[in-house]
């Protein structure tokens, strides 16, 4: 929102209120107006949602009493554009352009100047524009990206691991100013800011970062020799990190506040730890679920019986293998697996694979012949031939 639009734009006749109506009478109406107006009840309705956005700011401006202050002071004062020459005797008013006036006018014709403080004194505390009320904004620290490696163990687990970070931090020689005489002045395009506002049309304005000062506010008239002005020099530390249990590979976890501090009592940047995860010789991972692959002989898949399976970090489990068990079934022992971010555990998914053996004693081998015999009648093949002709 522009300092123009601040002073023409009607708030009171936006949010259908008198202009002594109290907060209760504006509360209400905003919050009517709002819900008749909001885009999720007006689905692809432009004019609405122009017309929530409207509501909105000015809510932002009657629903604040010290906004509301200044803006009831400057409408008195400005009127519909025109300024009102005060005094005995002043007759009417004159118009002018409110562009000029908010681009720095000192003075106006027929002995209406406005004197020493100009006319930013009057926004000063909304606008940041009065000399007095001048202060430079608190500016966000910069997020830091970082990377680790875990063991399959510690990514399922959990880990606190050291993390060496590289980040912009307060340039020590000039105490943050940028200045090595510790008094840099003020941003003059910015006023101190550090943003530039330009029209976007429909009322409302964006904001840039300033050019002149780099988003910072402030210049300084005799740049630090280490940080070259900026405030900021690069600085190196260790911190301990806390990597949350069921971590995958290439996740990207976000530490809020863990990065680069603010500048002017701003707060701190965020810290993005890309976690990569060594592979185990045993185990995989299938999302929250564990997987291994369990050799079982071809008597035990024949004739069923129990089987014990290796856990990640804890006792084994029996399970029950059920007589005729194909090769490549998966079976489940549930609560072994990752752990989910409610806490809970996801499965440990067996697979089990049929070890044929590389070599048979005369005994195995006369044992197996003899099972060949007695299931010569039964071709495992026949299935397969006879779903190939129907196909």
């Amino acid at each position: 929102m522009s300092t123009k639009d601040f002073v023409e734009k009607d708030y009171y006749k936006v949010l259908g209120v008198p202009k002594d109506a109290t907060e209760a009478e504006i509360k209400k109406a905003y919050r009517k107006l709002a819900r008749e107006n909001h885009p999720d009840a007006n689905k692809n309705d432009a004019s609405a949602e122009a017309r929530f956005k409207e509501i909105s700011e000015a809510n932002d401006v009657l629903g604040d009493p010290k906004k509301r202050k200044e803006y009831d002071d400057a409408r008195a004062l400005f009127g519909n554009g025109g300024f009102r020459a005060g005094g005995p005797g002043a007759g009417g008013s004159f118009n002018f352009d409110l562009g000029d006036l908010f681009g720095g006018a000192q003075g106006g014709a027929g002995g209406g100047g406005f004197g020493g403080g100009g006319i930013g004194d009057v926004f000063g505390g909304l606008f940041n524009r009065g000399g007095g009320a001048t202060r430079t904004q608190p500016r966000r620290g910069q997020d830091i990206e970082s990377e680790v490696t875990l063991s399959f163990t510690e990514a399922i687990e959990g880990a606190t691991v050291p993390l060496r970070m590289s980040s912009q931090q307060p340039c020590t020689a000039c105490s943050g100013t940028g200045d090595k005489n510790g008094t840099p002045r003020v941003c003059p395009t910015c006023v101190g800011t550090g943003q530039v506002s330009r029209g976007s049309g429909g009322g409302f304005s964006l904001t840039d970062p300033c050019v002149d000062c780099k988003g910072r506010g402030l210049i300084a008239e005799h740049p630090c020799e280490v940080c070259k002005g900026s405030g900021r020099a690069k600085s190196s530390r260790t911190m301990q990190v806390r990597i949350p249990a069921g971590v995958s590979d290439n996740q990207k976890i976000r530490l809020r506040g863990k990065g680069a501090p603010g500048e002017r009592g701003g707060p701190n940047g965020d810290l993005y730890v890309v976690v990569h995860v060594d592979a185990h010789p045993v185990f995989g991972r299938k999302d929250d679920n564990l997987t291994v692959t369990v050799p079982v002989s071809f008597s035990e898949a024949a004739l069923g019986g129990e089987i014990k399976v290796p856990t990640l970090g804890g006792p084994a489990v029996t399970l029950k293998l059920p007589a005729g068990t194909p090769n490549g079934r998966t079976m489940r022992a549930r609560g072994k697996g990752a752990v989910r971010k409610d806490g809970t555990r996801g499965d440990l998914l067996v697979t089990v694979e049929v070890a044929v053996p590389k070599e048979l004693d005369d005994k195995a081998r006369e044992a197996l012949e003899t099972f060949r015999e007695a299931t010569a009648s039964e071709d495992p093949r026949a299935e397969l031939f006879q779903a190939a002709k129907g196909a």
